[in-house]
């Protein structure tokens, strides 16, 4: 597989993780609205939600994929583009997803912040070296 294949698959695993942690967002709160009589108008916002599901993990997580993981696709997409593919990326890029997973296993499940956070610390260092090495070994 090459290098190009290998980083288009890494982003393929992190549009998977998006799907499944959208599904048991889903899950989790069509099953609350259901338990707990809740209308639709009842959870319109980020607050109200707050207010009214018991659990919002999933969500939480949800919307944590589309922050820092963003920094991740658009290297990716660059990387791609410019055709800037070297190996130490396709490993740091798994790295990174593989650190992604885990930090979303941990707050979709038993969600102690310390452990969470130590992952989310850890990939977030991941994504910067990984820019700042992808620009400083960018050819001219």
């Amino acid at each position: 597989m090459t290098a190009s294949t290998q980083l288009v698959a890494a982003c393929l695993a992190m549009v998977l993780l998006v799907f499944v942690v959208g599904l048991r967002m889903f899950r989790s709160r069509i099953g609350e609205m259901v338990a707990h009589r809740i209308r639709p108008h009842e959870v319109a916002t980020s607050v109200m939600a707050a207010a009214k599901y018991q659990d919002v993990r999933a969500a939480d997580n949800f919307r944590n994929l589309f922050e820092v993981p963003v920094l991740f696709f658009a290297l990716v997409a660059i990387a791609l583009a410019t055709k800037h593919t070297p190996g130490w990326l396709v490993a740091g890029a798994w790295l990174f997803v593989a650190l992604r997973f885990a930090h979303s296993y941990i707050h979709c499940t038993y969600n102690k912040v310390r452990h969470r956070f130590y992952v989310f610390a850890t990939a977030l260092t991941v994504v910067m070296v990984l820019w700042v090495a992808f620009f400083v070994t960018l050819p001219a």
